[in-house]
């Protein structure tokens, strides 16, 4: 059954609020994967360069468990965002596109890793979240920033040092220094994940680099569809 139209094209903010209410109820927080996913998603976003017309394009890339740093098949989908740029809202300029992108994958993934928010968000509903209780998939949310709550305890410098995310009395993330020294990745159930297997898979795809595989690769995706298509300056977001 295909979702809301609001779950994807809000008619309005009260819309939108209204639907990320609605996707934060459907979110399953319970593991409904296998325990070593055979076929993983990344998907980024990459926005208009400074001064440039508002447009978003997003990259999805699909990675077999054998060979994680060569991509099987890329799906890339481009526009100019329909919604405004509001913090928190966010993910309503990104998921048409992300959908799109996702969808010309010529399989469909047992997990997609997200650059960006799961539950992690003020209303339960960052983009992993949004994007996995729409397509019914499991969803990862890897966020390099915190967007609500704070760390808790003392996070240490070694790689693999975690550390939760709460709000509100709610543990909402994980902490993960991914290597030695670096800024933490803040690591959330976007659906049908567990907080703890959650952590665990990002570790596993990790391949010496901050990013975890999936999503590191559609970062340099997306950033490289954006220099061809002659927009080389930083990205507004």
């Amino acid at each position: 059954m295909s979702p809301p139209e609001d779950w994807i094209r809000p008619a309005n903010l009260d819309a939108a609020r209204a639907a990320q209410h609605e996707i934060a109820v459907g979110v399953e927080f319970e593991d409904r994967l296998p325990e070593a996913p055979a076929l993983v998603a990344g998907v980024d976003c990459a926005g208009a360069a400074r001064g440039a017309p508002d447009r978003v394009r997003a990259m999805a890339v699909l990675l077999s468990a054998e060979a994680r740093s060569r991509p099987l098949a890329t799906g890339l989908a481009e526009g100019a965002p329909a919604f405004p740029y509001i913090p928190g809202f966010l993910g309503f300029r990104e998921i048409p596109f992300v959908l799109e992108a996702v969808n010309k994958l010529p399989a469909r993934p047992d997990l997609i890793v997200v650059d960006g928010h799961g539950i992690s968000h003020p209303r339960g509903c960052g983009i992993a979240t949004h994007l996995g209780v729409v397509l019914d998939l499991p969803t990862i949310g890897v966020a390099k920033s915190i967007l609500v709550g704070r760390v808790e305890g003392m996070l240490g410098m070694e790689a693999g040092s975690t550390a939760p995310l709460v709000w509100k009395g709610r543990r909402i993330a994980t902490a993960l220094r991914s290597r030695r020294g670096v800024q933490p990745l803040f690591v959330s159930t976007g659906h049908r994940v567990s907080q703890e297997t959650a952590v665990r898979l990002v570790m596993e795809w990790l391949a010496g680099y901050r990013l975890p595989e999936p999503t590191r690769l559609a970062d340099r995706l997306a950033g490289e569809a954006r220099k061809a298509a002659g927009n080389d300056a930083p990205a507004l977001f």
